[in-house]
């Protein structure tokens, strides 16, 4: 999910506030703009830290349960197109792909190019200025007469603020029935919450946001769960009625939540896979999301390395420079690989050694599973030199934590297994590569 460097420190903060049973939605992420090419506007993975969509979820992942193995097959297209490219903000490292936005039940319909692929948060989040006016989708109404949710999504680099409304959402051959997204910026919520508008940059245009909208594909269902179902949490949800907002519990089959679960089938995981890149990079690459996982023959785990996460958090450990880091993920939302390093020069907000360096950690689950990954740090400013957008080397730096963010997905196939849903190698939240 999205983070900006300033907004890195903060992301921490947030998260040691908010654990309670919530993955966290600020990961390493981004980088300042400037002359060197921006950094992505979001961080890591999840949109605010996101619940698990159970509330009896265990504190910990387990090995994988047997009985969690069966997986009902499909035979519906299941592949979405993705591309790192130049973008309208000349970010790098920003994996994205185009939605198709329905009126529930009726072919009134909308593709919206643009929208970020983020394996660090849950659900869709659109710009009002991307949808036509024509796309009247029907609001999600609060519990007293003639009010509307809103909701107020904090990324570590800023935050959304818009209306929560229901849509079809159209993914290659898959359908998300009546699913409730954020619409940024909608005019009928006009007033942004005050302690929504205290949480760093405000991402509500295109030039903020850095694309028409972040399609969250993370480990859980909704993006808040059981605690904003119980009880109004600040900078969650909010019921709005004329003008005045106030924080509001929301049923979690109403909240924002992970398109892809919501499919009628492969519908418990996702596979992202991009092409290797040169050490100079890459000016574009075109690579493929995948849903499901065991669920039809392109899918399949096969010889994959299976690390499942925390159940709360979705987050597993790194071992590196001889410090285990457990707030660590694995995140498409993240333009870089973000970790800690008293060794390593830096250029503002990114790595830049003077010669590229060879390195290696160890990810490991909570459940005993590890895998070595080698890895590579290059200049940020040669890097951004070159002119290309596609980088399987540029890094900077983190205080804690280690976000494997979008450079680790370049010449592999990852997995993401969501919260309590069967695949092959038992239920989620798992991530394999």
């Amino acid at each position: 999910m999205p983070c900006l460097e300033a907004f890195r420190e903060a992301c921490a903060l947030l998260l040691v506030m908010t654990l309670c049973s919530l993955l966290v939605a600020c990961g390493g992420g981004g980088g300042g703009d400037g002359a060197a090419g921006g950094a992505s506007a979001r961080g890591t993975a999840t949109a605010q830290p996101a619940p698990p969509a159970s509330s009896a979820a265990p504190a910990q992942a387990s090995a994988p349960d047997a009985a969690s193995t069966a997986v009902v097959q499909s035979s519906l297209p299941n592949v979405q197109p993705v591309t790192v490219s130049r973008t309208s903000t000349d970010t790098r490292n920003m994996l994205q792909t185009s939605v198709t936005l329905c009126v529930p039940g009726t072919n009134t319909c909308q593709t919206i190019d643009g929208i970020q692929v983020d394996t660090g948060s849950h659900g869709l989040r659109v710009l009002a200025s991307a949808l036509d006016p024509t796309m009247a989708l029907p609001p999600v109404a609060g519990s007293t007469s003639g009010s509307a949710m809103a909701e107020c999504a904090v990324f570590g680099s800023g935050y959304t603020w818009g209306a929560v409304r229901q849509a079809d959402i159209r993914l290659a051959g898959q359908l998300a029935a009546s699913t409730s997204v954020q619409i940024i910026a909608d005019p009928s919520v006009p007033a942004v919450a005050q302690d929504c508008n205290q949480s760093g940059l405000s991402m509500l245009n295109a030039t903020t946001l850095r694309g028409n909208g972040i399609l969250g594909i993370g480990p859980f269902v909704a993006d808040c769960g059981a605690n904003c179902a119980s009880a109004p949490m600040p900078r969650w949800y909010y019921q709005c009625t004329s003008g005045a907002c106030a924080a509001s519990p929301l049923a979690v089959a109403q909240q924002v939540t992970n398109p892809v679960a919501n499919f009628a089938t492969d519908n418990n995981g996702v596979v992202i896979e991009l092409p290797d890149v040169p050490d100079d990079g890459a000016f574009s690459v075109n690579g493929t999301l995948t849903f499901g996982i065991g669920s039809q023959a392109n899918n399949a785990l096969g010889s994959a390395t299976v690390l499942a996460a925390n159940a709360s958090s979705a987050y597993v450990s790194t071992d590196f420079g001889g410090t285990t880091y457990g707030a660590s993920y694995i995140d498409s939302g993240s333009n870089g690989l973000f970790f800690p390093s008293t060794t390593l020069a830096r250029c503002g907000a990114w790595f830049c050694p003077a010669t590229t360096q060879s390195l290696s950690a160890t990810i490991r689950s909570p459940a005993g599973a590890q895998s070595t990954v080698n890895f590579s740090v290059a200049s940020s400013t040669s890097l951004f030199g070159s002119g290309n957008y596609a980088f399987d080397n540029l890094a900077g730096p983190s205080n804690s934590g280690f976000a494997w963010g979008l450079p680790f997905f370049f010449g592999r196939r990852v997995f993401t297994a969501f919260q309590e849903r069967a695949t092959p190698a038992g239920a989620g939240p798992y991530y394999a590569f």
